[in-house]
């Protein structure tokens, strides 16, 4: 399996506050939204009702990456410095990291050196290991939000990544064909994710997973509804499905240490008071986010005493510390790793989410046995045999990415 989760400030460096400010309002602009939280869509948990959900709607389907989740902003540097274009992840929590060495030209420009400003795409960060042992930085780009100061959020998904490839792709691969020697100034490459049609799920877990799984991991899948907007916080168009054994929350974690009453030898060294016993296993206190940014508790969590030397080894504070937990087949609590790229715990509704995926568990199986019910109805709403009271669907034009091969459509208001 790959080398696991990118170190987004080895990638980029983190703008300071009054900075990161300023291109938050100007992506909040670019959206057309006043609030500055963070930009991105946001999945819901896949339950068995979304089995009938995936045969009412045309989705695409791609593999849940095991990489950082970021948007990239495309923003206007001072204009003739060094620095006409820069480039800024934005993470899960808000904050812009600077990377340096990117450059996107315009379409149809033999001399690349005009660039795209005024645009946002969603991707992941993830990092590929060969077999032979060598590694690759790479953005995967899933969606394309704003492009040239032009929102595509109201388009349907393909015509969001077909503009992303036609206009954005499309130069930066021949800028590199043109000149390869550059490619080793890249921090890293950017490429578009691997999309098929939401029925090619046997494919996905026959072909796609396994070989993902050896290059840069991979936790499920997401499906796409191709007709809806692009939508801002949690979207109940994007549905991410895992193994039932990987259905996992984010919780705060907060550590009880047993506490001491003062013996002899205690008193002696001028300690009077009761105090917690840190070489004693905890208890490990879980807890989710309600509204006004409370935390209440919820369960605890289950850990060996073995375990808790491996939790100590890590050397991270984990008292506080957002901890990712599923549950085990006795319905105890189990530590899967620290979440240190997230702010917050889940929400108690995203929690409710996950607990009726974990009741209600979608199997592999369950969405093989399902894929060709979803195709027959995919290809009769493209026949234009089934329109229900909205308005019709136009012939869907592929998915964004068959077989490594970009797909040429024009380009319509």
């Amino acid at each position: 399996m790959g080398n696991s989760v990118p170190d987004l400030d080895a990638v980029g460096m983190k703008a300071e506050p009054e900075l990161a400010d300023q291109f938050r309002r100007e992506v909040a602009e670019l959206l057309g939204r006043k609030n500055l939280n963070f930009p991105g869509a946001q999945p819901v948990s896949f339950s068995r009702h979304h089995l009938t959900e995936l045969q009412r709607e045309d989705y695409y389907v791609c593999e849940k990456t095991d990489g950082i989740r970021c948007l990239m902003y495309f923003a206007r540097g001072e204009p003739d410095s060094d620095n006409p274009e820069i480039h800024y992840l934005i993470d899960r929590k808000n904050e812009y990291r600077y990377v340096p060495n990117l450059h996107f030209p315009l379409p149809n420009d033999d001399t690349f050196q005009s660039f795209h400003v005024d645009t946002l795409v969603d991707g992941e960060l993830v990092n590929d290991t060969y077999d032979d042992g060598s590694q690759q930085l790479k953005f995967l780009v899933f969606d394309c939000l704003v492009l040239d100061g032009q929102s595509l959020m109201h388009r349907t998904l393909d015509k969001r990544l077909a503009y992303f490839k036609e206009k954005v792709l499309k130069p930066y691969n021949a800028l590199y064909q043109r000149f390869p020697e550059e490619k080793q100034h890249r921090v890293f490459t950017v490429e578009d994710k691997s999309t098929q049609f939401s029925y090619g799920i046997e494919m996905m877990f026959r072909e796609v997973i396994p070989k993902v799984k050896r290059i840069h991991g991979n936790d499920g899948l997401i499906f796409t509804c191709r007709s809806t907007p692009y939508r801002i916080g949690t979207d109940e168009h994007i549905l991410k499905w895992k193994p039932p054994a990987e259905n996992t929350i984010d919780f705060r974690l907060r550590l009880e240490f047993p506490v001491l009453e003062p013996d002899t030898d205690d008193e002696a060294d001028g300690i009077t008071e009761p105090y917690p016993d840190y070489d004693a296993l905890p208890i490990f206190h879980l807890f989710v986010l309600h509204n006004n940014d409370q935390y209440q508790p919820f369960s605890e969590m289950y850990v060996t005493p073995s375990e808790w030397e491996d939790l100590k080894a890590l050397q991270m504070p984990l008292d506080d510390a957002i901890v990712e937990c599923s549950k085990d087949e006795t319905g105890r609590w189990r530590f899967h790793r620290v979440r240190d790229d997230k702010a917050d715990a889940n929400h108690f509704t995203t929690v409710d989410k996950v607990l009726q995926s974990i009741e209600d568990r979608v199997t592999e199986e369950d969405l093989i046995r399902t894929a060709p019910a979803i195709k027959t109805a995919w290809k009769k709403r493209a026949q234009g045999g089934d329109f229900d009271d909205r308005k019709p669907r136009a012939r869907p034009a592929g998915p964004p990415h068959v077989n490594g091969n970009g797909v040429k459509r024009k380009f319509e208001e």
